[in-house]
């Protein structure tokens, strides 16, 4: 990849970068010649893609602290006065969300209000990327891609936190960013898979681990079925869909956005199982029967609008993903740099347009 391009020079805030996607995010800002600064809470894994592929190094700077602290995040934006802002810090675990309710509602509504007012505040931001989920939307249980005109919804916390986001989202851009010149979007993405995730509760992190320790891994809910796409997948995305914020007309873009995996990578949970063990000699798995608290069964993403209107589209199917995620967890497991395997990874997979 060239530093010459869109985000070349540009300085670009990212909240969430020491996450799983935060941190491949920075990594790949950087490797197109942004200067990115992060704010986040410390690394929430040991080990973490942000440790391991060494992100730190590629940032301009950081502040470790959390959104839930209003003063905080407006001091930080107003340091580092952006052109353009990534928003992916979030509580981003449903179990964990069951456990931690009011945690992960004031971070994932107040703390979105947070970074949405400082934002405000802070003269020459040009552009807002809102990270979401799939999750926002009203689960209605319904085999049918859930598409962007979809109420916004949710059970769970998490799910119903989401929504609140983007709702929140949707009043600053009208009241507030419009007549600032900020474009404002929301990003949806599917459930994201790939190197450098150890997340709890987490399909594939959680078949990794038991299949590196020689045992049987555990499902829970084996017919569930999901929007399976390699992280780098809704990160292209969400680059694309920046730059044309960024571009002359780009208000025609603050809208909302949903990137998933094409139709036929919307698989069940033991698929991704089973196609993990032919990946890994000797890996299995067994259902749990343990009780287990309520997750919804069938989810996908309507991305049409973002293949017609943004030119997105999927890159690696599902198949090619989980090997990149394999191929990624045995460097890693072998002591390879894994800076630069990650960044030979985004290579592999192409700067976005």
């Amino acid at each position: 990849m060239s530093a010459v391009g869109p985000w070349a020079g540009l300085r670009v805030a990212v909240t969430g970068h020491t996450g799983f996607k935060g941190a491949w995010l920075a990594l790949w800002l950087a490797e197109l010649g942004a200067t990115v600064h992060g704010l986040a809470l410390d690394a929430p894994t040991e080990p973490s893609m942000y440790r391991v592929a060494r992100v730190r190094e590629r940032l301009a700077s950081e502040r470790i602290g959390d959104i839930r602290d209003a003063a905080l995040v407006r001091s930080w934006m107003a340091e580092v006065r952006p052109d353009a802002v990534f928003h992916l810090a979030a509580q981003s675990l449903v179990r964990r969300s069951y456990r931690e309710p009011l945690e992960t509602f004031a971070t994932n509504v107040m703390g979105t209000v947070h970074v949405l007012d400082a934002v405000a505040a802070t003269p020459g931001v040009r552009a807002l990327v809102n990270v979401t989920s799939d999750k926002c939307y009203e689960n209605r249980e319904r085999p049918e891609p859930y598409a962007e005109h979809d109420p916004m919804g949710g059970r769970d916390p998490y799910s119903a936190s989401k929504g609140c986001a983007e709702l929140v989202a949707a009043a600053y851009r009208r009241s507030f960013l419009e007549e600032r010149g900020v474009r404002l979007a929301s990003a949806r993405a599917g459930n994201v898979i790939g190197g450098g995730d150890w997340a709890e509760d987490r399909l594939v992190p959680d078949l990794l681990r038991a299949f590196d320790d020689g045992r049987p891994a555990v499902l829970r809910s084996p017919d569930a079925t999901r929007p399976w796409q390699h992280v780098l997948e809704p990160l292209s995305g969400y680059l694309r869909l920046g730059t044309r914020l960024l571009e002359p007309g780009g208000a025609a873009f603050a809208d909302g956005w949903n990137f998933g995996p094409e139709p036929a990578d919307v698989q069940p949970v033991r698929w991704i199982a089973d196609r993990l063990c032919e990946l890994i000699p000797g890996a299995h798995w067994y259902v749990s029967d343990a009780p287990r608290p309520h997750e919804a069964h069938w989810l996908s993403l309507d991305s049409g609008k973002a293949n017609r209107e943004l030119g997105w589209r999927p890159r690696w199917r599902l198949g090619e993903g989980l090997a990149r995620t394999v191929e990624w967890h045995r460097a890693w497991r072998s002591g390879v740099d894994m800076q630069r395997a990650s960044i030979e990874q985004l290579k592999a997979h192409g700067a976005p347009s």
